[in-house]
This record gives C-alpha cells, sequence and structure tokens, in this order.
C-alpha cells in the first residue's frame, strides 16, 4: 500500500479517523483526504443545498483540522467532482487555503473518449494555473488508459515528458500518404518507448517542413516518396510512402536509443 485515502462523507467521528491515523504513522503510510462531491456529510449538504465549492472546501477543511490535531502531517488532499467547473472551483478555493499536495482528479468523468476529454479539461486547467501535485484520470475503461491519458495530459503542458510526443495533422486532400493509419501504427508499435521525444507527421509540404524543423524526426508528405527530416535537419534520403511504418519504426526506435544512452548517468567506479 502506498497510500491511503480517507472519505469524509462516509468515515465517520473522529475516533474512526484516528484508527486509520494511528495505522498509517505505524507504517509510515501517507493519507489522501479525498472529498466527493456525491458523498458529502448530510450537514454540508443541508447547509448548501447542493455540491458547492464552498461546501467541499469546507470538508476537506474539518479533516485537514483532524489530521493536526492528530499530529498526522503525512496528507495531501482532494476535492472531485464529476462536473469540470465544480471541481476547478474547489480545488481553486483550497489551492488558496493549505499548502499540502493537492491531488486533482474528475470524478466518474465518463467512458474512455469523454472521460478523457473531461480529464483534460478539467486537469488541464489547474494545471497551467500551477495547482495540483498528482493526478488520476478516472475512466470508465481500462485502467491502463486512465495512465495513459494522465501522461498526456502532463505531456501536453510541458509538465512531465514520457514517450513520443506525436504532431500530426487531420485528413485533407493535400496528402500524399495515409496520416491517420501510419500514426494509429506507430503509436501502438510504439508504446514501449518511454524516450521524450517529437515526432511530426504531416502529409505534405505546406506545414510538413516547419513541424519537422522543430521536431526530433519529421516526414513530409510527397508524391510516392517522402522526405525526412533528422534533429531538424532534411536527410538526403527519401522514404517510400508505401512502406512508411516500419522505416519510421525503426528510425524512431534508433533516435530513441540513442537519446537514451546521451542522457544516461555515468557510473562511477570506487578507488
Amino acid at each position: 500500500v502506498d497510500c491511503l485515502r480517507i472519505n469524509p462523507g462516509n468515515i465517520g467521528n473522529m475516533e474512526r479517523v484516528k484508527s486509520v491515523v494511528d495505522c498509517a504513522k505505524d507504517k509510515n503510510i501517507p493519507i489522501r483526504i479525498g472529498v466527493n462531491g456525491g458523498s458529502l456529510e448530510r450537514d454540508l449538504q443541508e447547509k448548501y443545498g447542493e455540491p458547492t465549492p464552498e461546501a467541499l472546501l469546507e470538508s476537506a477543511m474539518r479533516h485537514v483540522d483532524i489530521l493536526d490535531k492528530l499530529n498526522f502531517d503525512q496528507f495531501k488532499v482532494s476535492v472531485k467532482a464529476s462536473d469540470v467547473f465544480l471541481a476547478v472551483g474547489a480545488y481553486r478555493l483550497l489551492a488558496k487555503q493549505i499548502e499540502q499536495p493537492l491531488h486533482l482528479g474528475i470524478t466518474e468523468a465518463g467512458g474512455q473518449r469523454a472521460g478523457a476529454v473531461k480529464s483534460a479539461v478539467g486537469l488541464g486547467m489547474l494545471l497551467a494555473e500551477g495547482i495540483g501535485d498528482t493526478l488520476r484520470v478516472s475512466l470508465a475503461a481500462d485502467p491502463v488508459e486512465e495512465i495513459k491519458v494522465g501522461f498526456d495530459i502532463l505531456k501536453s503542458l510541458r509538465i512531465r515528458s514520457r514517450g513520443i510526443n506525436f504532431i500530426a495533422c487531420p485528413s485533407c486532400s493535400r496528402q500524399e500518404f495515409d496520416v491517420i493509419g501510419t500514426v494509429n501504427a506507430l503509436e501502438q508499435r510504439l508504446e514501449d518507448v518511454l524516450t521524450p521525444m517529437d515526432v511530426s507527421i504531416i502529409g505534405c509540404v505546406v506545414n510538413g517542413p516547419g513541424e519537422a524543423e522543430v521536431s526530433d524526426l519529421g516526414l513530409t508528405g510527397a508524391r510516392n516518396m517522402s522526405g525526412f527530416y533528422l534533429d531538424g535537419k532534411r536527410q538526403k534520403e527519401r522514404l517510400a510512402n508505401d512502406d512508411l511504418v516500419e522505416q519510421l519504426e525503426k528510425r524512431i526506435r534508433a533516435k530513441a536509443a540513442m537519446l537514451d544512452s546521451a542522457n544516461a548517468i555515468p557510473v562511477v567506479e570506487k578507488p
């Protein structure tokens, strides 16, 4: 167990909280105060009439005070809601009140597509303001997809890069090869590559060169044979459009290995 979560809405009286805290102290495990808009304390529901940012804040602050009284400081706090604006408003209020780490999340966000969008919007708003220390993307989908979306959010905001950032164009009449199919195939094949790098896959010469010049690797579509860029510089070799996935995968893996080697921490042998 890396962390325990207590829900102020259903954990009950202080004695129950104390029992959890005592165990956490004994095992040196941190706690998350996890407020949820769907399970607010009954008195707060009656006071505010419905979940509001202020209600979520009050619930959180009650338990911050309880943990302070129990002399327990290894905790973080979340004020999640399924409504983006409700959650964002609560986190903004909480960030002004405490210095403890904030765990971000849009709870019960929905299925894989809609939930990813809601999470990206809500968490992106907060992260762009410098709010948040840890996060979870909550999807009604395979938990592996939650991790992928979480890293993509951090990658988009340049907070933490992991894996390949594909820059690719939507469908249009100028494309000289199947951009969508190429990108989808590369994303699946290269999921194991964790090296942060930008790869641009553009189907024509209108925007292709500009994107390729600021990417680690770039492909610019042309008839039959497409232009290839490495470290922002166009290479003499051209890649056949009927074999792009295989050729690009090989070159991307080679570049990733080169970057990993360059960034490796040298081992210093003891005298």
